[in-house]
């Protein structure tokens, strides 16, 4: 039975609200913070450089990822350097591409001969893992991030691909694979069972692990209580009442 006791993958904490991310930096379970451009808009964060120096004057202590919002490669670098001089736990988010299907390989590469801690986002194929290695190998700390609960949105079942990523990374000790885009629990033993590093989750995800190695008998009888206060709450009857 799976158990969160014996668990070598590091959990981070996917979200952008600051009340939820400070109440999860009390949590000695959460290794570390990720955020991205959309989940800031989804939390109405309004000044991007203010939220970002306001939440690290708490979350100094762990990994936390903060997103370039530019399409153009000079100014992503440029906002990658200044990025990275908010802390020494700062990774500066590059996508694997710009929105004209370029590859940002050349710019990580140079932001990591800059010491830029870099985690390079939105990655779906080994493809583009084995050429993201390539730029970050030899340099500062880094993840990729491999997209895998949207690969599985695709119909493909993403735990081969990401075995292999896993396997292929191993020849960069300076790296650390991110399962990203999470679907489920279940995900957080699948990313554990393959050698991977980390895994994003979300509050939906996190608020289910005290579900763990629940006994399933008792979850069945939790669920058919549930559908019957529902009924109830909701008025239903039988004999149905007459009109």
């Amino acid at each position: 039975m799976n158990t969160l006791d014996n668990l070598s993958t590091k959990l981070f904490a996917d979200g952008a609200d600051r009340a939820e991310m400070l109440r999860l930096h009390a949590d000695p379970r959460i290794h570390g913070f990720t955020t991205n451009p959309t989940l800031m808009r989804k939390a109405r964060v309004a000044d991007y450089h203010r939220f970002a120096r306001d939440i690290l004057k708490v979350i100094s202590d762990r990994p936390i990822s903060f997103e370039v919002f530019s399409d153009d490669f000079d100014a992503m670098f440029q906002q990658a350097l200044e990025f990275s001089r908010w802390g020494e736990n700062v990774y500066v988010k590059i996508p694997v591409m710009n929105t004209r299907g370029e590859s940002t390989a050349g710019l990580v590469r140079d932001l990591a001969e800059r010491g830029v801690k870099v985690n390079v986002t939105a990655v779906m194929t080994l493809q583009q893992v084995c050429e993201m290695t390539g730029a970050l190998a030899g340099g500062p700390a880094a993840y990729i991030s491999v997209f895998a609960g949207r690969i599985a949105d695709s119909g493909r079942d993403p735990v081969p691909l990401m075995a292999a990523a896993v396997a292929m990374i191993g020849v960069a000790a300076n790296i650390e694979l991110i399962w990203a885009s999470s679907r489920e629990l279940l995900n957080v033993f699948q990313a554990d069972a393959v050698g991977c590093h980390v895994i994003t989750v979300t509050k939906d995800i996190l608020d289910k692990l005290n579900l763990v190695g629940k006994d399933l008998r008792e979850f069945s009888l939790d669920t058919v209580k549930m559908f019957y206060r529902d009924a109830q709450a909701a008025g239903y009857a039988w004999p149905q009442r007459a009109a």
